[in-house]
């Protein structure tokens, strides 16, 4: 994990569509405004639209998949989000999963889920099917995803939040995933730091 006590907490959030003025996206910057607003955390907005990433098997005709493994892997936490399509994930969430390496470089990152779906019954499934994958390539999938159903009703066509409640789930992803952060990798982080410190000193 990557903690570093001067530079903080850096969440990579990762977005599930590349549809223009996509859905996916306005929630997801409802949870980054939340997260730019905590102390000591940076975030950074991975958006597949911007990148060229290769189909399994096939070679890469840029540096963009390596730049975005890169990037997950030195970040401390990460969110994954994706429209709903036929009961399951989005293919671009998917193509994002297979680039990130064999093992992942989502192996042992907390990984916080954002779905969202046109339907009543919002993203259950497709959050249910992705919390398989993540717990597959060994990412710690944290408990309280957050579903939006009828998400075309909740947002106005300037990307604003229109419902409260769904603003404050939103809100509290941010929250709950820094609050695992600090509460299960930080500490560590520091005691490793402070055994590392105290080897040296007693070397010299």
């Amino acid at each position: 994990m990557n903690y570093d006590r001067k530079g903080g907490i850096h969440i990579v959030a990762i977005l599930g569509s590349v549809r223009e003025n996509n859905y996916t996206e306005k929630a997801m910057r409802v949870t980054l405004d939340e997260l730019e607003n905590i102390a000591d955390v940076s975030v950074e907005l991975l958006n597949p639209s911007k990148l060229s990433l290769p189909f399994p098997g096939l070679r890469s005709k840029s540096d963009d998949a390596a730049i975005m493994k890169e990037a997950v892997r030195k970040a401390t936490g990460v969110i994954l989000s994706t429209p709903e399509y036929h009961g399951s994930f989005s293919s671009v969430i998917k193509l994002v999963i297979e680039n990130l390496g064999f093992p992942s470089v989502l192996s042992g990152k907390p990984v916080a889920l954002l779905g969202v779906a046109a339907g009543q019954i919002g993203a259950i499934k497709s959050l249910e099917a992705l919390r398989g994958v993540c717990s597959h390539i060994g990412a710690i999938v944290l408990p309280g995803p957050v579903s939006i159903a009828n998400v075309q009703k909740t947002f106005d066509e300037n990307g604003k939040c229109t419902d409260e409640s769904v603003e404050k789930r939103l809100r509290d992803l941010a929250n709950n995933l820094v609050a695992y952060i600090m509460n299960n990798i930080c500490p560590g982080i520091a005691l490793e730091a402070m055994v590392r410190k105290e080897e040296s000193e007693s070397v010299n």
